[in-house]
């Protein structure tokens, strides 16, 4: 392996299983070893040097918000959430995509991981290394047993929102401009959902969730605050977005944010333009540093679930990114840990 394609990155989310889950056949798992067209599947993790990362298990809604992504070009601009998911039809496609990603594993593609331990082993021998994640949590009942059924399977990250409602919690629309500061925080489930989670060692993610539900996340649950792919605020007023204060609460719980490839969450004027210069990212990592600090940044990158600069079409651009981030001056030691070192211990701090 060349120097541009070192250190492997271990990344805070990608949508590939829903990608896989949209082909509608229980072979769609062939598609990530033969080659998808896509931004993940088994030959351009090997070219790009993406070592694995969180994968997400993400239920859709009718229609979704694919047809409105247009009018994410024309700032300013308001998405209408769509209705919350009843449960039943969310549980279906939770486990259809988690079959798809054992499927993955029973064919020799990826590895799920549960244990620090195993991403390392995953990084060194040569394994994509994922994590099993749950991007909102409408497959969860309010009596948590559908949470010790996924937690048995692997489960070991869970967002309680994806910007539509649920019985946990509230989250964001797509606004430009705007701050996360919208609607009311956590449930009483939510709370419940919060405390399960930490009995459990799951790590909670508040991307997505709004700005009430940040706040009800860090008082009631005890492990560090984690956005896994989320930009800063200050240099993109997107509602997606974090503000100071939440990334000073970050700090201070030795938690962890992801840079988010997604352009309308990179650029200040928060437009879906993939004509966008990859210092763009740069720059938010810049941020995040300054605010942070070196040991709680990562990369973040929504592959699969978002329009991303086009300079990097796929994970087995990546190089470029590192070309970039090493032009900027980020040296071996920074690079390693915005890479992957401090992927893996916060999860050490979460997972215990």
């Amino acid at each position: 392996m060349t120097n541009c394609h070192k250190p492997l990155i271990f990344d805070g989310h990608n949508d590939v299983l829903f990608c896989l889950f949209e082909m509608n056949t229980r072979d769609a798992a062939i598609a990530f070893t033969s080659g998808r067209n896509g931004h993940i599947d088994l030959a351009k993790s090997k070219i790009g040097g993406f070592g694995g990362g969180f994968f997400a298990i993400y239920v859709p809604s009718p229609g979704d918000l694919y047809d409105a992504l247009s009018m994410m070009q024309n700032p300013p601009y308001d998405l209408p959430l769509p209705s919350p998911t009843p449960h039943k039809d969310a549980l279906q496609t939770a486990m259809h995509q988690l079959a798809l990603l054992t499927e993955l594993e029973r064919q020799g593609a990826l590895k799920i991981c549960t244990r620090t331990s195993e991403i390392r082993a995953c990084l060194e021998g040569g394994t994509i290394a994922a994590v099993v994640h749950m991007e909102g949590a409408e497959a969860i009942d309010e009596d948590l047993y559908a949470l010790d059924v996924f937690h048995r399977a692997g489960l070991r990250s869970l967002g309680p929102v994806w910007s539509r409602p649920t019985i946990f919690g509230h989250g964001v629309p797509f606004r430009y401009p705007s701050t996360g500061d919208i609607g009311p925080g956590l449930t009483e489930a939510g709370i419940r959902l919060v405390k399960a989670c930490d009995k459990r060692s799951i790590m909670l993610d508040v991307s997505h969730l709004n700005e009430a539900g940040f706040w009800d996340i860090a008082k009631h649950s005890s492990k560090p605050i984690v956005a896994t792919h989320s930009n800063a605020y200050a240099l993109c007023p997107h509602s997606r977005n974090l503000t100071d204060k939440q990334l000073d609460a970050i700090k201070e719980s030795k938690g962890m944010v992801g840079l988010n490839f997604a352009v309308a969450f990179t650029r200040p004027d928060g437009s879906m333009d993939v004509d966008t210069p990859i210092e763009s990212l740069i720059t938010q990592l810049d941020y995040l540093i300054a605010k942070l600090g070196e040991d709680h940044v990562g990369l973040g990158s929504d592959f699969d679930g978002a329009h991303i600069p086009d300079a990097i079409k796929d994970v087995s651009d990546l190089p470029v990114l590192r070309k970039a981030m090493k032009a900027h001056g980020f040296n071996d030691e920074l690079m390693t840990k915005l890479c992957h070192e401090n992927w893996i211990c916060l999860l050490d701090r979460v997972w215990e």
